[in-house]
């Protein structure tokens, strides 16, 4: 009876401990690293419109090559810009057309 007494000790134990540890890591998401960005996703979408001459469908806040950067997708006309803002200045860092759309789950090429 005390073995199973201590079993169940061990386990609740362990179960905690790997709960905490996945609490820890899922706390270092990319929506937690947002507040360090100098500027607000409004800003970067509006930043992203001006410089495609287009409308936002999608945004939002990725590591990506070394550095924390707005991701906006832009349509304009019948075409879909990705626009990658830089989160301290505001500049846009790249803008390219996205001919297959990846991000989103509705087209044969995902």
């Amino acid at each position: 009876m005390k073995s199973n007494i201590y079993l169940a000790a061990v386990a609740v134990l362990s179960a905690t401990a790997v709960g905490s540890v996945y609490a820890a890591k899922s706390a270092d998401n990319d929506a937690m690293a947002i507040a360090d960005a100098k500027i607000s996703l409004a800003q970067a979408v509006s930043a992203a419109e001006q410089h495609v001459g287009g409308k936002a469908s999608r945004a939002e806040y990725e590591h990506h090559k070394g550095q924390w950067v707005f991701d906006v997708e832009v349509v304009k006309g019948r075409q879909v810009m990705d626009v990658t803002v830089n989160s301290t200045s505001g500049t846009v860092i790249a803008a390219v057309e996205d001919k297959h759309d990846r991000d989103d789950d509705h087209d044969r090429d995902d």
